[in-house]
């Protein structure tokens, strides 16, 4: 196989059979790998004929996504979420551009939704990882096999992971960046509140560049905890060097 497209899920049963459905065309040039974290829903028997493997591992978006590509064939790694949909001719696109000087990359972005501000945070979210060569797990990350094994995998960190492997690359090569846009759902944006997710997730990426723990960042980010009250109790012991 050429290509191996790795699918995170957790308790996805109400979007992985029409994200699954979507690759089926796909399935002559490569396999589709669920990384499923032990969901407690139909998630795994709705993958199961869908898909060429399904395979279960501790919680953790990069346990599962590092324990799906330990059982992949193909040469190149696409890392996929469950809510998110391919271009067409996605994989044409990677195998066009990818070569042994540039081994990994991204696409654009489009969050799906109605507000006029999801369109602007994807520009951005665009810009900033053509800009930085960062890219977020949404923005669907592949890779060759090979390098990403040469550079650990992802970090089995709690958050920040896809920002993590990110830096491990960029000091191999910087990525290729595809115009061409995967449509991801802007659902998390339009539930927690446009504004209210912007600042959080800058938050976040903000203590992470001073070196947060991402176990606390994924404890902020799993409960929203935004109030400058709650943030500040905090802050003490999120930026304490390590040691105290």
């Amino acid at each position: 196989m050429k290509f191996s497209i790795i699918i995170p899920t957790l308790n996805e049963e109400k979007s992985i059979k029409s994200c699954l459905l979507a690759l089926q065309p796909l399935r002559n040039d490569c396999e589709i790998i669920i990384a499923d974290g032990d969901s407690d829903d139909n998630t795994q028997s709705l993958a199961l004929p869908l898909a060429d493997k399904v395979m279960i591992s501790a919680k953790g978006r990069a346990k599962q996504m590092n324990n799906g590509a330990s059982y992949a064939t193909g040469e190149i790694l696409i890392f996929l979420h469950a809510d998110t949909c391919l271009p067409e001719n996605a994989l044409q696109l990677i195998q066009q551009k990818i070569s042994s000087i540039r081994q990994w990359g991204h696409f654009d972005i489009q969050l799906s939704g109605n507000p006029f501000m999801l369109k602007v945070i994807a520009q951005m979210m665009n810009w900033r990882s053509r800009l930085t060569g960062i890219a977020t797990g949404d923005q669907v990350i592949f890779v060759t096999r090979l390098v990403f094994q040469a550079v650990g995998q992802y970090p089995e960190i709690s958050l920040m992971e896809d920002i993590a492997l990110c830096k491990a690359l960029k000091k191999i090569g910087r990525p290729v960046c595809l115009k061409n846009k995967v449509i991801s759902s802007g659902r998390r944006w339009e539930h927690n509140g446009i504004y209210r997710t912007i600042l959080l997730m800058w938050s976040l990426r903000l203590r992470y560049f001073f070196g947060a723990d991402p176990r606390i960042l994924a404890f902020l980010y799993a409960n929203s905890i935004f109030t400058r009250y709650k943030l500040s109790a905090l802050w003490k012991r999120i930026y304490l060097p390590k040691g105290d």
